[in-house]
């Protein structure tokens, strides 16, 4: 690793300004999961550091909610080029402590600059209204407010840039932070401390907590000076903050758990849904909350859909993310390989046949092999779980109407995906898709300037566009009378 990179790799928690350990000097050990070796540790800390985040986070709103707009764009602006400005190093450490290779770290390093600087702009247009009033007397004022202490809780498959769609937000919004990173990924949060920090946010704007997530999540749920939690995770989670956040009525925005469908038609471009199958699928080793979790193909073109996809999958080449020309990293840990071996075998002993993959990948560790299932049918378990690896099983289906009965047929409904060429089957299934999000010939479809969210137990809010910074805001509404119009 480059020695700038350690300079971001900090083995303390940001607390007020200052960098910290536990108070009971506990520490978490953090590992490379291409390697299994141990990079370092970060503090294990609980709900005593929490509860002094919140309070100085709480401190340092009080002066933070009055700059103004400019001065909050101009932060976050200068915040996101000291990203872009390490880009490189950055980069090396998220790969470092996810796995993901360097290619697909260096996007996401980049999408997080890009979300920063998406709030900068958005900061200045968190527009009120004027309502014309029903008395000759009054004027009525609409005005947004910065909803105060942010508790942000981050994943570790994208360590980065789902840490930007919240922080960015709340600083522009005028909010304060506390920052949970995943214990598996800690040091690319950490690193958002260190350069709000050099970028020069005023101490406490920023807080970064890590440790034991129960204790620290029960501390930022129950702690009546935070308005407001935001997370990314799985919906079992997600259902429990919510729980608890309902205590004290806190705002709540959570992105959860996903079951993408990925429809291919008879009349698609074979070509192009197969090249949108691959990123819809493999990106991070299958590691995203919209990765395509089922295949659904029309029985016309579904022979050779199934071959052209198995021969892509084949040629992508596994291997340390790190190393040059990696394209899938290993998965996060032990417990991510048994869980699509236990899928796989369901899929194999209900009647699927493994056409590519299958298997560890001879590189051992966490390694998988991409890995293609045909004959997948619904009773197979990933019909409802969510594989969060990169194995693609491929359904056949007969017509439009049983696509969409077998798309909508989960409790998830977070991103999906659709291949034709007809228009009139375009308007239809982009209604009939009960999702949040939907790629139209497209298998990657992410970006700042539209809002990335789902619908049923998917989750609750949006996050980028510009509904991103709604969430942050309190809508105050002022009625001035007496003026004698």
């Amino acid at each position: 690793m480059l020695q700038k990179t350690s300079h971001f790799m900090r083995q303390a928690n940001l607390i007020n300004g200052e960098w910290v350990q536990a108070d009971s000097g506990a520490t978490i050990d953090v590992t490379n999961p291409a390697t299994g070796l141990k990079l370092g540790t970060v503090p294990k800390s609980g709900k005593a550091e929490t509860r002094r985040a919140i309070e100085a986070a709480e401190s340092a709103f009080q002066t933070w909610r009055k700059t103004s707009a400019l001065e909050r764009s101009n932060l976050l602006r200068k915040l996101h080029q000291a990203i872009m400005d390490n880009q490189q190093p950055l980069a090396e450490l998220l790969t470092s402590e996810q796995g993901k290779s360097l290619t697909e770290a260096k996007g996401e390093v980049a999408i997080s600059a890009a979300y920063v600087l998406w709030f900068a702009e958005e900061a200045r247009r968190t527009y009120g209204d004027v309502v014309p009033s029903p008395w000759r007397d009054r004027r009525i004022l609409v005005t947004k407010e910065p909803t105060g202490v942010v508790a942000a809780i981050a994943p570790w498959n994208f360590p980065s840039s789902m840490l930007s769609r919240k922080i960015a937000p709340a600083l522009a919004a005028g909010c304060t932070a506390v920052v949970k990173p995943a214990s598996q990924t800690p040091y690319s949060g950490l690193a958002w401390g260190v350069l709000c920090d050099e970028v020069g946010f005023p101490k406490g704007t920023v807080n970064v907590i890590t440790g034991s997530a129960g204790e620290i999540g029960d501390e930022l749920c129950g702690n009546p000076l935070v308005k407001k939690l935001t997370f990314t995770g799985s919906t079992e989670v997600g259902k429990m903050l919510m729980a608890k956040c309902a205590a004290t009525v806190k705002k709540v925005s959570m992105e959860l758990g996903g079951n993408a469908p990925f429809i291919v038609f008879d009349d698609a471009d074979i070509d192009r849904a197969v090249e949108g199958a691959m990123v819809a699928k493999y990106r991070n080793s299958g590691q995203t909350c919209v990765c395509t979790n089922r295949f659904f193909v029309q029985e016309g073109v579904y022979d050779t859909f199934v071959e052209k996809l198995a021969a892509a999958s084949d040629k992508l080449k596994v291997g340390p993310g790190l190393e040059e020309g990696t394209q899938q990293g290993p998965l996060i840990d032990e417990k991510a390989v048994e869980k699509v071996e236990e899928l796989i075998a369901d899929a194999t002993s209900k009647g699927g046949k493994v056409v590519t993959g299958g298997k560890r990948h001879k590189l051992g560790g966490s390694f998988f092999e991409p890995t293609v299932i045909a004959g997948a049918r619904p009773e197979m378990k990933f019909m409802k779980e969510e594989i969060f690896g990169p194995v693609a099983p491929v359904f056949p289906f007969k017509t439009e109407e049983e696509a969409v009965a077998l798309a909508n047929d989960t409790e998830f409904g977070l991103a999906s995906y659709f291949y034709t060429r007809d228009l009139g089957r375009t308007v239809r299934m982009m209604e009939a898709l009960k999702y949040g999000m939907v790629g139209v010939n497209e298998g990657l479809i992410t970006t700042v300037e539209a809002p990335f969210g789902g619908v049923k137990e998917s989750g609750v809010g949006r996050e980028g566009g510009h509904q991103g910074i709604e969430d942050y805001l309190d809508t105050k509404y002022v009625c001035i009378g007496g003026l004698g119009a």
